[in-house]
């Protein structure tokens, strides 16, 4: 990737498309219906295929790789107390028991000490958590600690444990749905805004790639032999975070935990000594096995954290074919599609997919790239 000191730098503004607004997916369609552009990366050329067809993309001994993590409600509304002004809150990390980092509005209102009733009426009739802002940090962000609202004890009931706090969150809690879906998040959603093969909670948002998979699909991948495991990336709040420098290498992302399972890394070493692909599903995926590559091409297994950013120049030492949904310009996950398969290749590929009239971002089409 070029560098800010070099001559001719990398802009954000090369990543730059015309997208109409009407192009941002507001809903999902049913789960295996999707259109798919499959991208041959070596010929430069695409066509236009159905998400069904994956079975007959890809090979006997490939292996795909999707990221299981789970979206939790981390949305939280409610009220100020005892003022009664409206508060949103949403959960970013847990730094504690009960304690999380979180971006709160009305932020210039909520100082240190102030307190929150979050509640869904719809959802949980009656359930209310309650939530005081302990401290302030950068970039909005507060540490927020949860408990519950009860009489026995008094109006605030702090401390409640782990258990009884994601309990109370997934009560009364929301889908954080991305602010290009302009729509309140609705009770379908709870189940389309995660992957038929979510196991692990802990994202914000989905790993939007696992979205098109139902269990048939899945059933025809493996029934066509080809491989089929997982890794855990919760992805955390800079996936919704704007590329707001003009330098594409001064951009730095956020943090965010993952996991790689012995057997998964086994299973990559394996595909690598048969001479087959493996088949990243998601950004998410490419960012967790990117980060962990080894020098032969496999992966160590374990946990750890990523800020791997990926752009044109970065040598891809795991991913040998990728499939991701259709991102908004000038952002990063474009980015990290334009250096998997060259920039004017994939803006070129974009803009016949605009004129095709495919549905962009989180409840979008598909992106096969071979």
């Amino acid at each position: 990737m070029t560098g800010p000191g070099d001559a001719d730098p990398l802009l954000v503004a090369d990543f730059d498309f015309d997208l109409p607004e009407a192009q941002i997916a507001q809903h999902p369609v049913p789960r295996g219906t999707s259109r798919l552009l499959v991208v041959d990366r070596a010929a430069g050329r695409w066509e236009e295929r159905s998400i069904r067809d994956l079975p007959d993309l890809l090979s006997a001994g490939d292996l795909m790789v999707a990221n299981d993590t789970r979206v939790f409600p981390a949305r939280l509304l409610g009220r100020r107390d005892p003022s009664g002004g409206a508060v949103e809150c949403l959960l970013l990390e847990p730094v504690g028991p009960d304690e999380w980092h979180a971006l709160v509005h009305p932020g210039q209102k909520l100082k240190p000490g102030a307190k929150m009733i979050f509640e869904n009426a719809a959802r949980a009739p009656g359930v209310q958590l309650c939530g005081e802002i302990m401290s302030r940090h950068f970039h909005g962000r507060r540490v927020v600690r949860l408990g519950a609202r009860g009489s026995g004890r008094g109006p605030w009931a702090l401390g409640l444990g782990p258990d009884a706090v994601a309990a109370a969150i997934d009560a009364v809690g929301h889908i954080p749905l991305p602010p290009y879906i302009h729509r309140p998040d609705d009770a379908a959603d709870r189940d389309r805004y995660q992957t038929v093969f979510a196991r692990e909670r802990g994202s914000i948002a989905a790993p939007t790639a696992g979205l098109h998979f139902d269990d048939a699909l899945m059933t025809s991948i493996t029934s066509a032999g080809i491989g089929w495991t997982t890794v855990t990336l919760h992805v955390g709040y800079g996936t919704f975070k704007p590329v707001r420098v003009e330098r594409v290498a001064e951009h730095e992302v956020d943090a965010e935990p993952f996991t790689i399972s012995e057997a998964t890394a086994t299973a990559i070493s394996r595909t690598r000594a048969a001479g087959r692909r493996v088949v990243a599903v998601g950004t998410t995926t490419t960012r967790a096995l990117e980060t962990a590559a080894t020098p032969s091409g496999g992966v160590t297994g374990g946990a750890g954290s990523t800020t791997l950013f990926i752009a044109p120049g970065h040598e891809f030492r795991v991913v040998d074919a990728l499939l991701t949904n259709f991102h908004l310009p000038k952002s990063s996950l474009l980015m990290l599609v334009a250096a998997f398969a060259g920039r004017e290749l994939i803006l070129a590929a974009y803009r016949d997919a605009v004129r095709r009239g495919f549905r962009f971002y989180s409840y979008g089409d598909a992106m096969l790239l071979t």
